[in-house]
């Protein structure tokens, strides 16, 4: 199984995926910025992956995920969380041992997970998508550094579902980001990636 980050980028942002309740997202999107209740000393997943975000928030229909945000950040920022991270799982062969594992996440300001990534009707793909989990000084520069915009796109997902729905999966392929492999340098993400067996 590979390891891929795909993502919606252009020079110089790239975008993530998140989903809260209205009373955090709706003031996020309307003010380009997250608002004081979004509480930046707790850790905060991103995804670039738009259908794994679908996956994680029901297509905008789980409690407290009814709001879904596209959130474009700089692409320094995005590649420096990467650096800084590390591995959510210990995995043999990247690790030393399991107390090795455990300092690095200690000191870590961010860490990664790979999931399967998602088709339209939300089935595992062959591929694994990254989340990047942020937090400390990671989720404080995510929200006041390297936000560049923020977009309520709760329509969009209700829109594309609904055809998926239909059992229109042409229609609603034509909807989604364009997603692509994220040009970063392999040495700078050799400790995320798990050794293949």
């Amino acid at each position: 199984m590979s390891f891929q980050i795909r993502a919606a980028f252009t020079d110089t942002a790239v975008t993530v995926y998140q989903a809260y309740t209205p009373g955090i997202g709706v003031p996020a999107a309307r003010e380009g910025r997250f608002p004081s209740t979004w509480k930046r000393e707790r850790m905060t997943w991103i995804k670039p992956s738009f259908l794994w975000m679908m996956y994680r928030c029901g297509w905008g229909r789980k409690e407290s995920q009814e709001t879904v945000l596209a959130v474009e950040i700089t692409r320094e920022g995005f590649e420096w969380a990467l650096r800084s991270a590390a591995l959510s799982h210990f995995k043999p062969g990247l690790h030393p041992d399991h107390e090795a594992w455990r300092r690095e996440l200690r000191g870590a300001p961010a860490r990664v997970q790979w999931d399967p990534e998602r088709d339209l009707r939300l089935n595992p793909l062959g591929h694994r998508s990254l989340q990047l989990g942020l937090s400390g000084e990671a989720s404080r520069r995510y929200a006041d550094e390297w936000t560049v915009s923020i977009t309520d796109i709760t329509p969009l997902v209700h829109q594309i579902h609904a055809l998926v729905t239909a059992g229109d999966l042409e229609a609603a392929a034509e909807l989604l980001p364009r997603e692509r492999p994220y040009p970063i340098a392999e040495a700078a993400i050799a400790h995320l990636r798990p050794p293949t067996p």
